[in-house]
């Protein structure tokens, strides 16, 4: 496991059709999960969730935004603890010890 950690934030799709072309250019979509936002730094503690991504300027150097959203507008939080890309998949079987409901 890296020491990179970073968040994937996903959105209720009313909130991206709420923030409309505001919102685009922070979503990275993927087609198993859907549209998410790739933050390094989460912060749910206040009025607005806030979310620090990472970007670049229109000279190519590397900066980071702050946005703040409506925590009503957040779905999930996943933590990705590596430089791999993440997604769901299929279980061909229950985990070992899994308790079968």
């Amino acid at each position: 496991m890296s020491d990179t950690t970073q968040y994937a934030v996903f959105l209720f799709p009313q909130a991206i059709e709420a923030l409309g072309a505001a919102i685009k250019p922070y979503l990275t979509e993927m087609d198993v999960v859907g549209p998410y936002i790739v933050c390094l730094e989460i912060d749910a503690s206040g009025a607005f969730f806030e979310l620090t991504v990472p970007g670049r300027n229109a000279e190519g150097k590397d900066v980071e935004a702050e946005l703040m959203l409506p925590n009503a507008f957040v779905r999930l939080v996943v933590s990705v603890h590596n430089d791999q890309p993440f997604g769901f998949g299929v279980r061909s079987a229950a985990a070992p010890g899994a308790k079968k409901t």
